[in-house]
């Protein structure tokens, strides 16, 4: 971004220009800039309208079951604990797709697709089915057996339509070396 200074989008202010999606803090992988307003406006509708697709790895604590599952709980402001957010019957609409990729002792490597984009949706939804993802100090009471920096949370792919040529694109982040590293481990 800082080589593309004053050539972004300006709906996102000085603090965060052209970044349409983003990602909670400590999640890696890929986010979304506009390098202009048009472009910007044009993403995030289609963001908005649900026309976009969202793919993120999470490792999580436990041993999931089922090879797929859909969660479908409200989320909204936390009445114990402002800072978090937290399944509740006021909250928005979010919908996450779980999908299992690979079971070890004691830990689930998912893919999660989201329908919807809550603020800290997958980590949310994932606590609350009692599969918190690994490293999370927020929704998993801090157990990090790892001691990675951040929680082991990775938006791998997003799909969009080009704002100009109407062209469907995919983009598509590695996980990042401590993230295998991990796996390694567990192997």
């Amino acid at each position: 971004m800082a080589r593309c200074k004053g050539t972004l989008s300006g709906i996102g202010g000085e603090i965060r220009p052209g970044i349409i999606h983003r990602l909670d803090k400590d999640t890696s992988g890929i986010i979304v800039v506009a390098k202009n307003d048009k472009a910007h406006i044009d993403i995030s509708n289609q963001i908005k309208n649900r026309t976009t697709e969202k793919k993120y790895i999470a490792l999580v604590r436990g041993v999931i079951k089922e090879n797929e599952a859909t969660i479908d709980m409200p989320i909204g402001r936390s009445t114990k604990d402002r800072i978090k957010m937290a399944v509740t019957k006021k909250g928005k609409e979010a919908i996450s797709h779980v999908k299992v990729l690979e079971r070890y002792e004691g830990y689930t490597l998912v893919e999660v697709k989201i329908d919807t984009g809550r603020t800290h949706q997958i980590r949310v939804h994932l606590s609350e089915i009692g599969y918190p993802v690994v490293g999370d100090y927020v929704y998993s009471n801090g157990n990090n057996p790892f001691e990675v920096v951040g929680q082991m949370l990775h938006a791998k792919e997003i799909k969009i339509v080009h704002p100009s040529t109407k062209k469907e694109m995919t983009f598509e982040a590695p996980l990042p070396e401590y993230f295998n590293e991990v796996l390694k481990k567990i192997t």
